[in-house]
């Protein structure tokens, strides 16, 4: 986010910069906006130049081109727009160079002038905001997975998701379904007495000797002890 605002601070300066040296002074004393585009190209001339048909053309396209980068958030168009200017300025200087025998830079305000200068500190500053803007993150966000070809995306089975189905073989997703709910079915027995080993065997027993009415177990017969005596 703060790289984004630094990098379109630093286009808008550039951009503006740019539009804006047509109406300096490029060679000796002579303005950008003097030039026509097609000097540029088959030779600079002494004929004067209409407004939008002389440098400032390509300068206004190129700062066209920067607002729409910032717009979008396009490293690639803020670049473009930079090499633009650059382009057309270093196109112009060639061309004032054929014409002059070379291209000077003097103190009385003749040679070169502030509008060159100008011209490509903007193309300068539009080149470092797209190498300082971060651009547009991908709508995913942070750890957000892209499936690409080659990628399996996983299936739906069943209403589950799992790596072995119910066939236990990869690619099928799904839970086994649980097996429904068995009651135990207990052998008949008569009526007032549990089974035998239960719980309620354990219980029905304890509570038969708590019983007062309960008979004692039978005893075996006592003998006599045998007479000693003889």
């Amino acid at each position: 986010m703060i790289r984004n605002i630094i990098g379109s601070v630093l286009a808008v300066i550039g951009a503006a910069g740019a539009v804006a040296s047509p109406f300096q002074s490029w060679y000796d004393g002579r303005h950008g906006r003097d030039y026509r585009v097609e000097d540029l190209f088959n030779g600079i001339t002494g004929t004067s130049s209409d407004l939008w048909v002389s440098l400032l053309l390509p300068f206004a396209f190129a700062a066209l081109v920067t607002l729409l980068g910032l717009v979008l958030r396009s490293r690639l168009l803020v670049a473009l727009s930079g090499l633009i200017v650059l382009g057309f300025t270093v196109l112009w200087m060639v061309r004032q160079g054929q014409r002059s025998d070379g291209l000077t830079l003097n103190s009385d305000g003749t040679g070169i002038g502030l509008g060159v200068a100008a011209a490509l500190g903007g193309g300068a500053l539009l080149l470092i905001a797209a190498a300082v803007m971060s651009g547009r993150r991908s709508r995913g966000g942070r750890g957000s997975h892209r499936y690409v070809a080659g990628d399996r995306a996983p299936e739906r089975y069943d209403g589950g998701y799992g790596e072995y189905g119910n066939t236990g073989q990869v690619g099928q997703v799904g839970y086994d379904e649980p097996e429904p709910y068995r009651t135990h079915q207990y052998p008949p027995y008569e009526a007032g007495h549990p089974p035998a080993g239960s719980t309620e065997q354990h219980a029905w027993d304890d509570t038969r000797e708590q019983q007062p009415w309960t008979p004692p177990p039978e005893q075996p017969p006592q003998q006599p002890p045998p007479d000693d005596r003889r």
